[in-house]
């Protein structure tokens, strides 16, 4: 939690806004990441 986000668990589970400030970063990442899976399985059966 600390390397990824620059806070402790302690942190994150007293402050409701950086609380927040992690769900959307970490919603970014996953929809991100869904659509690099996309990609790669459009490439994969294109071949």
């Amino acid at each position: 939690m600390h390397q990824t986000h620059g806070m402790g668990y302690a942190e994150y589970n007293l402050k409701l806004e950086k609380r927040l400030k992690v769900e959307r970063e970490r919603e970014k990442d996953h929809q991100k990441s869904i659509a690099i899976v996309s990609e790669h399985q459009r490439l994969v059966h294109s071949l």
